[in-house]
């Protein structure tokens, strides 16, 4: 299970917010590129880099600070926010992204996310976000009727290879990860899911590692990093020796 060290950009700065609400918003780093070469020193294999910003935009904002973090480190980076059209998505590899995550495009235009997935194969993940089991839109801001797992059944036989699940409600608490709702949703595809939100120490890792889901590939953890409930290479190693 590879650990994602996450890199949320708002106003230049990288940031957390508390289960997804941007009124709730904590300053970390008021460069991304500080985040991004201390996790990369530490032994991250990947960075997951949101631009918050573009998420309510509708379009990506903080490409300039993308580039600047892939000619920065040598770890690939996935990006998400504000893709929502093949134009951006070619923006965003182009800026040096080596995975794109697809949020509300790929809830609203299903055919979208089949084309670009046609177009890049497993580069590009679909978000499945999630408030009271309903899939969420809009960085958050809308709730739809259709539950992760429908929405992961119906997208992963348009040739998604892989998700990103976030239940909102655990985002940024730090209090534990959904373990419960997560199970259902990895029992639902047979596509590897990456897993964010509530992570707040080693020990929630090892949890998330010994659910024993062979398609859960990774976990995305920002808050508990930035805040020392642990480093990068405790997280790594706590990962591994649980699925040993």
């Amino acid at each position: 299970m590879i650990l994602y060290p996450a890199i949320d950009i708002r106003e230049g700065r990288a940031v957390r917010l508390a289960q997804g609400d941007y009124e709730r918003e904590t300053a970390y780093d008021d460069d991304p590129v500080v985040a991004a070469r201390r996790w990369a020193d530490d032994g991250a294999q990947w960075l997951h880099v949101v631009d918050l910003d573009g998420a309510r935009a509708g379009e990506p904002v903080n490409l300039a600070h993308v580039r600047r973090i892939a000619a920065a480190v040598g770890i690939p980076i996935q990006l998400g926010g504000g893709l929502r059209d093949s134009k951006k998505v070619e923006e965003a590899i182009a800026a040096g992204a080596e995975r794109v995550v697809l949020g509300t495009a790929a809830v609203r235009d299903p055919a979208l996310a089949e084309a670009l997935a046609a177009a890049h194969g497993d580069r590009v993940v679909c978000a499945l976000d999630s408030r009271a089991g309903r899939v969420a839109a809009e960085g958050w801001t809308e709730r739809s009727e259709t539950s992760p797992a429908q929405l992961a059944t119906a997208l992963a036989e348009r040739g998604i290879e892989r998700f990103l699940y976030t239940p909102v409600e655990v985002d940024g608490t730090m209090e534990g990860p959904d373990a419960d709702s997560l199970r259902e949703l990895a029992g639902a595809t047979d596509a590897e899911v990456i897993y964010s939100g509530g992570v707040g120490s080693l020990e929630h890792l090892r949890e998330l590692a010994a659910l024993g889901l062979d398609n859960v590939g990774g976990v995305i953890v920002g808050r508990a990093l930035y805040e020392r409930r642990f480093s990068v290479a405790e997280a790594v190693a706590a990962l591994a020796s649980a699925e040993g």
